[in-house]
């Protein structure tokens, strides 16, 4: 069943305090880890769906590669879609925050997120993470061409000899992942709790970006560590052809629902979800019934 949020106005206005920051340590990640891997066994199946586009990008990027020579770019897109990761998790965090409150979690209940008040906040950070993802493609292309030209690798084999063997393959490589480490570092400082925040709080995009830049203020290597954490699960999850990510990204993204809630002090008023009530269904109403929150919202 879908949610229904609250229409009284958001829990934070223009003149309420910031949020409490909390200091958390290396055992609140492996917590939020450990915490986030329950809420995939809960509903595996709807969290595997909602990621299905990652490996269905890693082949359409593996398809690319052979036939339209793009190889150079192959690793900077794959490490770039996690700039997008925060965002695509949002109906993560719904199914997290109705599991931590014991209501239903079901793939019609991650969609309410598009009914929140705080959707133009999250639509709107989303676009600077989709801008920084775009700025990082060019730069790598940029690093590619002043380095090794515009000729475009023989094949794999030629371009792996490349990368490895030569001087100019290794500054790539260097200046490459430097680069792209200050990509994601501005994109981690920016986000870390901020869709969470949006949704718990419905917070608007300016007190969101805030607040997780004070986190990683008073949490730096904490939030160093998670960042690790997240890149390297995500290159695991890459092999072979990104199908891991279908659990790695869901598992992130409940992970992070569980370190917002540990790291900022609690909603002192969250927006309330009715009780959910059962819809009546019969043969006449297929494919309608297949879109339960459509038959719900308004």
């Amino acid at each position: 069943m879908a949610t229904t949020y609250s229409s009284a106005p958001p829990a934070i206005a223009a003149d309420d305090p910031a949020p409490v920051v909390h200091r958390i340590g290396l055992a609140d990640l492996g917590a939020a880890l450990q915490q986030g891997w329950d809420d995939f066994k809960a509903v595996p199946s709807h969290a595997v769906m909602l990621v299905l586009i990652y490996p269905v990008l890693g082949l359409v990027l593996a398809r690319l590669v052979h036939g339209y020579a793009v190889l150079p770019l192959l690793f900077p897109l794959a490490a770039g879609f996690a700039l997008l990761g925060p965002f695509a998790a949002l109906g993560l965090y719904e199914l997290s925050r109705r599991r931590e409150l014991g209501q239903p979690a079901s793939a019609s209940d991650a969609l309410a997120v598009l009914r929140s008040p705080s959707l133009g906040a999250m639509l709107g950070l989303g676009a600077i993470l989709l801008a920084l993802f775009l700025v990082w493609i060019a730069a790598a292309q940029a690093i590619y061409v002043s380095l090794f030209g515009y000729a475009p690798a023989a094949a794999i084999p030629d371009f792996v000899r490349r990368v490895l063997t030569t001087p100019e393959g290794w500054s790539l490589m260097l200046i490459g992942c430097g680069v792209g480490f200050l990509f994601a570092l501005a994109a981690l400082c920016l986000s870390v709790v901020a869709f969470p925040m949006m949704l718990d709080r419905h917070a608007g995009i300016g007190d969101a970006m805030a607040t997780s830049l004070r986190v990683v203020a008073v949490n730096p290597l904490p939030i160093a560590a998670w960042g690790a954490i997240v890149a390297g699960l995500l290159v695991i999850g890459s092999i072979p052809a990104f199908l891991g990510l279908a659990v790695v990204v869901p598992l992130l993204g409940h992970a992070t629902w569980h370190l917002y809630r540990k790291v900022v002090e609690p909603n002192p008023n969250p927006p309330q979800i009715p009780p959910t009530r059962a819809l009546k269904r019969s043969a006449a109403d297929f494919p309608a019934n297949l879109f339960q929150w459509k038959r719900n919202g308004t």
